[in-house]
């Protein structure tokens, strides 16, 4: 029996404390049930971060269960902290996406980089040493005071984080939009690699082992953090969770990682967890659950930073750069002298036990190994037995009338043109993307090319690993299924474009208040979209982030399903061709005959920079774009290409301007679709820039591939004109729409100093 028998009836404002907690009243109740008797403050604690939607994923699990999860290579697959691939050579990789938007918000630089410093032990607690980090990043727009700041904060604190610890942030996405005022999306992707026999799993096993908790001490900083702050809208208190937004260290971070990594060679750890969401609760309840064995906790002996401390604040800190280790008591001893070399605190704070009769193992917290029982709860109904919700789904009521509410043309094309273009390299000019040098193509290109060497002894394999994160708001708005496919497909033709094939996805769900019919609607036809994708690509989703309750004063944000992608190269003998052009190339649109009458304007940014956020999304045809997919990828890696970049956001005005501004080289083109032709965002079309010498052969392999190729015309001089079938479409100086380009982000965010 616990020492408290009973729960504090209130909050001191009067609410009911379960409620003030995040519970209701009949997730109480199934509490209630489980224990056979009331839960006292500490367990009731313990629950409340447990089963929030962070940790527990109950509005959306019944949903997950529809994506492809196995395939070739698939090591370990959802559920576990990271997904890990078997690359070939003895080598895995491991990889995972999280978020933390809502600790952004509050607090960008720590919000930012907390979310940084997670992502990363969630990839070392498989063993893996971190080898890039991505960050896909959406604010409000350019124009709103507030949200500059939060990507001034965002931007520095991912950078501050990231260049400390030793990881290279090597890409990513920035986005700026209206629906993220006040709820910004805050993506973190990372890479690992690990010698496959050096996998390690989140478990506890072994009665008797000992749990040792890694790291820094317990402060209450981040008590009920991302568990409390993604499982809510904002509303106008927002502001005073401040506190509850942990706080990073990554010189902690790196020791831990050498620390770990250490441990994990030697064959002293049994298993591993790292400590993020709900903290000691999460860490000693999953691996004591995911074993099928008991824990004693000993609250008692965990290193505190501040003093008075209560057990539940102790339990439910998500205070950083800490992790639990499960050692056997006669590697101890050798585990504190590693621990000891890396300047990293080690503590014995728990002990493996068995089972009950009934198999169920109890995770008791104590305060000293045959001291008093402070709470006494089974391991396993706060990792996985959480209320699984099927929330009530309802399309929006309008969706009829805004399908047929197609946009029209833009008015002004040159506006539009230089209101789309910006150059991302205000961000990542503040991240060091050349650590470990194994960057072979980095920010700015359409997709991530990292050489692959063996994590062990740094021999290159002759191959590279290629990473995107791709999300599309504007499609998703319009039609969540089609535009989640349209997302996937995206993904990899950026791989395509860098010589990759696609072996796996993670991907980081961003949508809105589930208890809204409209967003879980949403929510479920986006996976039905990444499903049908994933099954038609044949690519196995290795894991995921769910994040939830993206509102701002009763706003939700439009769905932002973002996807990551993993590919390999096979043999990496030359860097992949820049998004640009050289003087006199022949410019070649491929997937696409440019035949009129098919271009539609619905979802794209030209229409919703006008205010038109209707119309219908063409279908998704995934046999064309693998037939697309292999052509490119296989015209990059015979190396004839001067250059190659897919049209995406902003159609080919967009992808041919880029082109043009990132080359120096100017771009003159007759014969082009009409105003809404060179805006649509039609899905499977990539441009390259062929030598006039390739140009005959590049079109008879189209052909041979059953692939559209269209001869747009000839890269050279010093403007960007575009011409339809009406006359010049937008026409101006080289130089001028280079200098919109590149001064779009510094003009509005300064010089890239802000430290949150």
């Amino acid at each position: 029996m616990t020492s408290e028998a009973t729960t504090p009836d209130a909050a001191p404002d009067g609410t009911p404390l379960h409620r003030a907690l995040g519970l209701t009243d009949s997730e109480l109740a199934d509490i209630v049930e489980i224990l056979g008797r009331q839960p006292n403050r500490l367990e009731l604690s313990m629950y409340s971060v447990m089963w929030s939607e962070h940790c527990s994923y109950k509005s959306s699990r019944i949903h997950l269960k529809r994506l492809p999860t196995t395939g070739e290579g698939v090591l370990v697959g959802p559920g576990e902290n990271a997904g890990v691939m078997d690359v070939g050579d003895g080598i895995a990789a491991a990889i995972r996406i999280e978020s933390h938007n809502h600790p952004s918000y509050i607090e960008p630089y720590q919000g930012a980089a907390t979310g940084a410093g997670g992502i990363l032990r969630d990839i070392f607690t498989m063993g893996a040493r971190p080898i890039a980090l991505m960050d896909p990043l959406r604010f409000g727009p350019l124009t709103d005071p507030r949200s500059r700041w939060v990507a001034e904060g965002v931007v520095s604190g991912i950078s501050g984080y990231g260049n400390s610890v030793g990881v290279p942030t090597v890409g990513g996405e920035v986005v700026f939009d209206p629906c993220y005022q006040g709820n910004p999306l805050v993506n973190v992707l990372c890479l690992g690699l690990l010698p496959v026999d050096r996998l390690v799993l989140g478990q506890a096993s072994g009665v008797g082992n000992l749990a040792v908790l890694l790291g820094s001490s317990t402060g209450r900083d981040g008590i009920g953090g991302v568990s409390v702050l993604a499982s809510a809208g904002f509303d106008e208190g927002s502001e005073d969770k401040r506190p509850a937004v942990q706080v990073g260290d990554p010189f902690e971070e790196k020791r831990l990682i050498e620390a770990c990594l250490a441990l994990l060679d030697a064959g002293l750890v049994v298993g591993i967890q790292d400590l993020g969401g709900a903290g000691l609760t999460c860490a000693a309840s999953e691996t004591a659950s995911r074993g099928g064995v008991g824990m004693d906790f000993d609250v008692s002996a965990v290193p505190r930073r501040e003093a008075g401390m209560e057990p539940f604040e102790v339990m439910t800190s998500e205070s950083q750069e800490r992790m639990l280790a499960i050692v056997t008591p006669e590697g101890l001893p050798e585990v504190m002298r590693l621990c000891e070399q890396w300047e990293v605190a080690a503590t014995v704070v728990g002990r493996v036990t068995e089972p009950g009769p009934d198999g169920v193992g109890l995770l008791r917290v104590v305060d000293g190994f045959d001291g008093e029982v402070l709470a006494e709860v089974p391991a396993a109904s706060l990792h996985d037995a959480a209320p699984l919700y099927d929330r009530p789904r309802a399309e929006p009521v309008d969706r009829a009338a805004r399908l047929a509410d197609a946009p029209g043309a833009p008015a002004d094309p040159t506006a539009t043109l230089v209101d789309l273009l910006y150059d991302t390299s205000w961000v990542s000019s503040q991240y060091d993307h050349q650590l470990f040098l194994n960057t072979v193509e980095g920010p700015g290109g359409d997709a991530v090319v990292l050489r692959l060497k063996h994590p062990t002894t740094g021999v290159d394999t002759g191959r590279g690993m290629a990473l995107t994160t791709d999300g599309n708001h504007r499609w998703c708005a319009v039609d969540p299924r089609l535009g989640t496919a349209h997302t996937v497909a995206e993904s990899v033709l950026n791989l395509a474009c860098v010589g990759a094939r696609p072996i796996a996805v993670v991907n980081c769900l961003n949508f809105g208040n589930p208890e809204h019919p409209e967003v879980m609607w949403q929510l479920s036809e986006a996976i039905d979209g990444m499903a049908e994708a994933c099954v038609a690509f044949g690519l196995p989703v290795v894991g995921g982030n769910v994040r939830l309750y993206n509102e701002s004063k009763g706003t939700n944000i439009d769905p932002t399903p973002v996807v990551g992608l993993l590919g390999l190269v096979d043999s990496l003998d030359r860097r992949p061709p820049e998004v640009g052009q050289a003087e006199g190339d022949t410019l070649i649109l491929l997937g696409d005959d440019l035949s009129g009458g098919r271009y539609s304007l619905a979802g794209s940014a030209a229409a919703w920079r006008d205010g038109a956020r209707g119309g219908q999304l063409p279908d998704l045809n995934a046999e064309a774009v693998g037939r697309l997919a292999d052509l490119v990828r296989d015209l990059v890696n015979a190396g004839g290409l001067s250059g190659v970049h897919d049209v995406s956001t902003g159609g080919l005005a967009v992808a041919l301007a880029e082109m043009a501004v990132r080359s120096g080289v100017g771009t003159s083109l007759e014969g082009l679709p009409d105003a809404a032709g060179v805006f649509a965002e039609l899905p499977a079309r990539v441009i390259v820039a062929v030598p006039s010498a390739e140009v005959d052969a590049v079109v008879a392999r189209a052909g041979e591939a059953h692939v559209p190729a269209s001869v747009l015309g000839v890269a050279g001089g010093d403007r960007f004109r575009l011409g339809g079938p009406e006359g010049v479409l937008i026409d101006l100086a080289l130089d001028d729409l280079t200098r919109y380009w590149r001064s779009r982000l510094p003009d509005s965010l300064g010089e890239g100093t802000s430290q949150g």
